[in-house]
């Protein structure tokens, strides 16, 4: 079915950098011309304190499922200072392990790719850059000539590292009849190596797509037949996500696990692994810890009409930018998410039309002068967002040089908009169409106030080059916003609707196109693939900006689609989350000495 005149096969094809791609006059949604809506100046509004609980709408959110008297207390022994000697010589020994001259550069790449799936690649990233440089510029095709698993793998990487491999390194695999030659069937590690490479396809690379439809059709066939369990383990984890798209550190929990079991693992590599992943742990607890006291003094998990997900919200930052390093980010981006989701469920389903108008109005004006106008848990999410700003602010100020008040309240001001015009749609019965879904759903969803906390937290100089750029919501901050949006949507939908928010994508694709669910649950997915595609291809670009801010924005949307795997991993406390972060910030690895 065709969208609004568009391909059904994508909707953001020659997306032009800068722009909204599903808005048609192209706008900046982030320019203060032309805003997202203008809300009602109401100096003179009065509004009645005496709503009580009984009339206003509930989502009844579970509690939290951690207990924040047990949060403070977490600690570990396993602080890097007590363990500097070893580390020093485990990094020796991986750095001469990835420099290291060899005939067979198969053995290299599986290094390189050992090294990144154990969680380490953050210690010796420019090492593995150097290695994947040499094996770029001196290998040539002929080594991989005729075999699937080598080829694969080796296109994987030199993507992953910013090199513009052909696609068509994988046409020698095909038949006269242009299909995928029918033996590589029987190949199940060769396939599995190319399901990997296929999530690095960038738009319009057909034979990209071909082999994601091979690779998964024919691993789903070799999981029923006669293979190894422990291949069938590895291919069922890949079918449930690919690579490219599991966090770095939630992968290097299982992986951890995995290589100790090969025959080939080398000691030395994994003890480093469980050592670091151990000592990452202890500098998360101890933040996560410092963040529940935090949390706890400002009263705010007392809101019963909200989302009580401190811990969670921690592992989103953690998740977004985990270099040991980026504490700032962690402990004030946490903090800003947690009043993000606050103040969502206020326009969702806790406050009044003219409440929330009234709200926003004190948000754009950024004064609080006439704050008494406000009912008392609206008043006091306003004073706590005013008063986490100053004190980022203030940071800002002293360790950087900048004063980021205005730009971070501008922020403020889009998103409240943003959530105001979806609460304006609910209270008018009004169906949008996916494609003014999306425009405001682009910023709704949060992300882009999220990733300019990452920008400006973890910067070494801010520039107002930098700044500029940001605020026009560029096609990588734009894609993992989407990923963000309709992973939640795919996710939450249901029980959203059930009580009473306004239609998510799905209903929107519906509404317009009159396809059934399944149909449109399909086509939103969908959408989700071919916005990584875009995502990979921007990943290659030049910014006024680099690390850890430029992977800030895919792992935003892994962080995104780990919450959202299965079901609503934030609203609805779920298992495989608890276990997630238990394995992340309470149980370390055991060390065999």
């Amino acid at each position: 079915m065709a969208l609004l005149g568009l391909s059904s096969t994508f909707l953001l094809t020659g997306l032009p950098r800068n722009c909204c791609p599903l808005a048609g006059n192209h706008r900046n949604i982030f320019a203060s011309e032309g805003p997202v809506h203008q809300c009602i100046k109401t100096k003179a509004t009065t509004i009645n304190h005496d709503l009580d609980a009984a009339t206003r709408r509930n989502a009844n959110y579970s509690p939290s499922s951690w207990d924040y008297n047990f949060v403070k207390t977490l600690n570990s022994d396993y602080t890097e200072e007590k363990y500097a000697r070893e580390v020093d010589e485990l990094k020796d020994y991986v750095k001469r392990l990835i420099h290291a001259e060899t005939d067979v550069p198969l053995a290299k790449l599986e290094l390189l790719d050992t090294v990144q799936r154990l969680g380490l690649n953050y210690r010796f990233q420019n090492d593995v850059k150097q290695a994947v440089d040499v094996i770029y510029h001196n290998s040539t095709d002929a080594w991989l000539s005729d075999d699937l698993y080598s080829t694969a793998l080796r296109f994987r990487i030199l993507r992953e590292h910013g090199y513009t491999v052909s696609q068509d390194v994988f046409g020698r695999f095909k038949d006269e009849t242009g299909n995928f030659m029918i033996n590589l069937c029987e190949d199940v590690k060769g396939l599995l190596s190319l399901y990997e490479a296929s999530f690095f396809g960038f738009q319009g690379e057909d034979i990209i797509d071909e082999t994601k439809a091979f690779s998964i059709t024919h691993l789903k066939n070799a999981v029923k037949g006669k293979i190894s369990p422990n291949m069938a383990a590895k291919v069922n984890r890949a079918l449930d996500m690919p690579l490219h798209w599991k966090l770095p550190r939630s992968e290097a929990i299982w992986y951890i696990n995995a290589y100790e079991k090969e025959q080939n693992m080398n000691s030395n590599l994994l003890r480093f692994a469980k050592l670091d992943y151990n000592i990452i742990q202890s500098i998360n607890q101890k933040e996560v810890s410092k963040l529940a006291s935090w949390w706890m003094e400002t009263g705010l998990d007392k809101m019963s009409f909200a989302r009580d997900r401190l811990v969670e919200h921690y592992f989103w930052c953690s998740g977004m930018v985990p270099g040991p390093e980026y504490s700032a980010f962690r402990d004030m981006g946490t903090k800003i998410i947690c009043l993000l989701i606050i103040i969502d469920d206020l326009y969702d389903v806790y406050g009044s039309l003219e409440e929330l108008e009234l709200f926003t109005d004190f948000v754009e004006r950024w004064d609080i002068t006439e704050i008494d106008k406000l009912p008392k848990n609206l008043k006091t999410v306003l004073l706590a967002v005013f008063n986490t700003t100053n004190q980022i602010g203030f940071w800002t100020m002293q360790e950087r040089d900048f004063n980021i008040i205005p730009y971070l309240s501008k922020q403020w001001t889009n998103m409240c908009k943003a959530f105001l015009k979806e609460a304006k749609w609910y209270y008018s019965g009004y169906k949008p169409t996916l494609e003014e879904y999306m425009e405001n759903g682009a910023v709704s969803g949060a992300a882009p106030i999220v990733l300019f906390c990452a920008y400006f937290l973890t910067a070494d100089k801010i520039t107002m080059e930098a700044l500029d750029y940001i605020d026009k919501l560029p096609s990588i901050m734009w894609c993992s916003s989407m990923i963000l949006r309709l992973t939640n949507d795919l996710g939450t939908s249901s029980e959203e609707l059930a009580r009473g928010d306004t239609l998510k994508a799905v209903q929107c694709y519906m509404n317009d196109t009159g396809a059934s669910e399944a149909e449109s649950r399909k086509y939103v997915d969908n959408i989700v693939h071919e916005t990584w595609k875009i995502l990979n291809k921007d990943l290659l670009g030049n910014y006024p900006f680099s690390e850890p801010f430029l992977t800030a924005n895919p792992n935003l949307a892994r962080t995104t689609q780990t919450f959202y795997q299965y079901g609503d991993g934030l609203g609805i406390p779920q298992i495989w989350i608890k276990d997630l972060l238990k394995s992340l910030l309470v149980e370390p690895f055991t060390l065999n000495h």
